[in-house]
């Protein structure tokens, strides 16, 4: 008789338990708005993929985000040493060449020849072969780029898209201003100097930079507004001129 008047207040205190629990439960609801709420943060070019991610995966991410510094620094001084003989040297590339040639050449046959004497075998020179189907796939990826880029000029040159074809002038109009203070190894050079910083900076701070970006777009947005309005609204269409 107690043995089932324990079961019975076990069982009462469990059924009163319950609805606790489930508001418990209900308390715990809000965070899963949370998680929603921060998956449509602002990122910087509307990704939504992790920086490795974007920069292709791999070992080239990992080069660019220093994940290997060994690889990273060997591949970084590599293109500065290029980049000091090129431009601050005056070296020429055909004379580098020849000459990386002939230090090469020579000392594998003077290894080879002294082989003998120094009790060594003679250097194991491997067999370089370019596979053909890595040959058609890079020709079938320059291919595939090469038309795009030329599709792409031909929309900008038909007149269909005037807000494409100023930002493409605009574009090409600073390059030519940059090109005029650097020489083209030097950009270059600065191109890989900011493929190995930027990324790396951008994925330490990435809320920093997406939060002045999203502002900065919203003031571009607006400044874009009042130019639209103000200029670009008042241009006519190319089938208006010609109809003219």
């Amino acid at each position: 008789m107690a043995d089932q008047l324990v079961d019975h207040v076990t069982e009462s205190f469990n059924e009163g338990k319950s609805p606790a629990s489930s508001d418990s439960d209900d308390c715990k609801a809000p965070p899963v708005k949370n998680t929603s709420l921060k998956s449509k943060v602002y990122r910087l070019f509307g990704r939504d993929k992790p920086v490795h991610k974007v920069l292709g995966g791999g070992k080239p991410a990992d080069i660019c985000l220093w994940r290997n510094k060994k690889n990273s620094g060997v591949v970084f001084g590599g293109a500065t040493l290029l980049w000091f003989l090129f431009e601050i040297l005056e070296y020429h590339l055909i004379t580098f060449i020849c000459h990386m040639l002939i230090v090469s050449l020579g000392t594998l046959f003077l290894w080879s020849n002294a082989s003998v004497f120094i009790s060594r075998g003679p250097p194991q020179m491997p067999e370089v072969v370019i596979p053909e189907k890595c040959a058609l796939e890079i020709a079938s990826l320059l291919r595939t780029e090469i038309n795009r880029a030329f599709v792409d000029l031909r929309h900008i040159a038909s007149g269909r898209d005037l807000k494409h074809f100023l930002g493409v002038i605009a574009a090409l109009w600073v390059i030519s201003i940059v090109g005029k203070w650097f020489s083209f190894l030097t950009l270059l050079y600065i191109s890989v100097v900011l493929l190995f910083t930027l990324p790396l900076g951008y994925e330490k701070y990435e809320d920093q930079v997406d939060s002045f970006a999203e502002k900065a777009m919203a003031e571009i947005k607006k400044q874009y507004k009042v130019f639209d309005a103000q200029v670009l609204s008042k241009i006519p269409p190319m089938g208006a001129v010609k109809r003219d």
